[in-house]
């Protein structure tokens, strides 16, 4: 590679490099091991590692859970544009292989039916096997819960939540309600019956504190 190719990204590139960097910034916001030099990775140093026509397959990745070394996340980025079940089932057999149960695969256009019916049935018979969710390029763009209307989201321990409900002597069909598929919920992988803290900045009281349960 040229001194003066170097960094030069294409836009498929300088795509591909803002999605995995969206791709690290969720990961450390659902409590993943990212390094800090892929946080604050340069479309330079990109160019350098992947080139400047990256193959989308090279970009995966595979993260560790702060709190339990056993809870690891692999990010696949498939190459075809509409991803079918063959894929699908290889991700799986790695995942087996590896020992890692959960999977977010960032697709180019969209997921054929059959490849979203082989996530559905990974995900609802095998639930303690694999846990899968898939983004398009798209919406991994840009980091939604950096946009200024978004409030801070923090998603609660089953302890934390267990300590909320006691304290004000709540059901949590008394919380109100975020939906599975709200874009936010999906951000941070937030599962049926999990709740979020949100916290709003206030004119009066500084901040504003309020809570949601998955649904």
């Amino acid at each position: 590679m040229s001194l003066h190719t170097v960094g030069t990204l294409g836009e498929e590139a300088s795509k591909l490099f803002r999605v995995r960097k969206t791709c690290y910034k969720m990961l450390a916001k659902r409590g993943y091991l990212v390094p800090e030099e892929d946080l604050e990775l340069t479309t330079e140093e990109f160019s350098a590692r992947f080139g400047e026509n990256p193959s989308r397959e090279s970009l995966t990745i595979l993260a560790v859970s702060r709190e339990d070394a056993s809870d690891k996340m692999f990010v696949f980025f498939p190459e075809e544009e509409n991803v079918g079940a063959g894929p699908i089932r290889i991700y799986c057999e790695r995942m087996e292989n590896e020992k890692v149960k959960r999977a977010i695969i960032v697709v180019q256009v969209n997921l054929t039916s059959y490849a979203k019916r082989a996530i559905r049935e990974m995900s609802t018979r095998s639930p303690e096997r694999f846990k899968l969710e898939y983004f398009r390029d798209n919406e991994l763009l840009v980091d939604i819960t950096e946009h200024r209307l978004v409030p801070e989201h923090v998603v609660l321990t089953a302890q934390e939540k267990k300590q909320l409900l006691t304290r004000y002597r709540l059901k949590p069909t008394q919380l109100p309600k975020i939906q599975v598929t709200d874009p936010v919920a999906r951000y941070f992988g937030l599962a049926p019956k999990q709740v979020v803290k949100i916290i709003r900045s206030s004119e009066t009281a500084g901040r504003y504190v309020t809570y949601r349960i998955c649904i």
